[in-house]
């Protein structure tokens, strides 16, 4: 009854239709807001989601847009393409249908590295199938010469050489010249045999190694690959990107001072001083110039400080190279920009 809501009412009858749609904007723009941060594009109840926004303090509440109730409103989110939907014995659930264009992109990256990725395990297979085959095919011992053991008369005397590098027993006579070549015949093939036996084991040597860099090599790939889509991280400076919060701190720079939930940050304006609570959304990653110190914070290399060392301006990434811990020294090469920030 009091005169200000008096006042709101007379307002709101005039143009009732602006107001149920000025609100129900809002409570779409936020709920999605929600799933896309705290959920991504995995599959979730829609009572779960909706718990949570009407958690905080300062929500919209649903009697005040156009849908009635949270079935009707999952059912419409699938029907203008925001979201996947689907009713189960349980209820709906929802999957949010991320259309960012950047998205989208880095999708398209991540599915061509893998591609490149199992195009070079096939061929390190093939090849180390070839090493293999050419180490079988090398290894192989000439096979020995038999001769049947002929005695012309029973004076004839009969000696066998059991020398130990012989590879199978040789009979000789002190008269008979015809056994003597292929005695010779078959201590060279045992002694051919023994000569290959080295590079045999070198090849194999060589096999390990190579197999082994492979197994390096995937290892870095896959480090490339290990993401979070959270990236927050105390004492590394940011960019003020969201336009809620007026002119007076868009594009501004402050420094992260607390990190809650892993989503959220207390940030200080780096001219102002003024602190903010900002959610991840509205901030991002700062690019100091070449030589700087920066943080990565996303990817197999998380938590290691660096230098930049060179920015591709094309490919919005840089190279950094690592200054500290166990890998330093390492050049990390095509690191995207919002996977590492300058240190405070």
């Amino acid at each position: 009854m009091s005169e200000s809501h008096q006042r709101q009412l007379l307002l709101a009858s005039e143009n009732p239709q602006q107001f149920m749609d000025y609100f129900s904007d809002e409570f779409r723009t936020e709920f999605l807001e929600l799933l896309k941060r705290r959920f991504g594009t995995k599959r979730v109840h829609n009572n779960i989601v909706y718990n949570e926004y009407i958690s905080h303090r300062e929500h919209v509440h649903m009697n005040a847009t156009q849908w009635e109730t949270l079935t009707d409103f999952t059912k419409w989110l699938g029907r203008a393409g925001f979201c996947k939907v689907d009713e189960t014995p349980k209820g709906w659930y929802v999957q949010y249908i991320d259309r960012d264009p950047e998205t989208i992109r880095r999708q398209q990256e991540l599915e061509k590295k893998k591609k490149q990725d199992l195009d070079d395990e096939e061929r390190s297979a093939k090849f180390i199938e070839e090493q293999v085959r050419r180490g079988k095919g090398e290894a192989e011992p000439e096979s020995p010469v038999y001769t049947e053991l002929n005695r012309e008369s029973e004076e004839e005397k009969i000696a066998f050489n059991l020398g130990k590098s012989a590879s199978t027993s040789v009979a000789a006579t002190s008269k008979s010249s015809s056994v003597a070549p292929n005695a010779l015949k078959s201590a060279t093939a045992s002694g051919g045999a023994k000569r290959k036996e080295p590079s045999q084991s070198q090849d194999k040597e060589k096999k390990k190694k190579s197999a082994l860099e492979e197994i390096i090599e995937m290892e870095e790939k896959k480090k490339k690959t290990e993401r979070t889509d959270f990236w927050l991280h105390p004492d590394i400076i940011v960019k003020i990107i969201t336009k809620r919060l007026g002119d007076k701190y868009y594009k501004k720079k402050a420094v992260v001072k607390e990190v809650i939930d892993r989503y959220t940050a207390v940030v200080k304006l780096v001219d102002s001083g003024d602190k903010l609570k900002l959610d991840q959304t509205h901030l991002e990653t700062v690019i100091p110039a070449p030589g700087k110190r920066v943080l990565i914070l996303n990817g197999g290399y998380k938590g290691n400080f660096g230098t930049l060392d060179s920015i591709n301006e094309k490919s919005f990434s840089a190279t950094i190279i690592i200054d500290s811990g166990p890998l330093k020294g390492r050049k990390v090469e095509g690191l995207p920009y919002e996977d590492f920030s300058k240190v405070a």
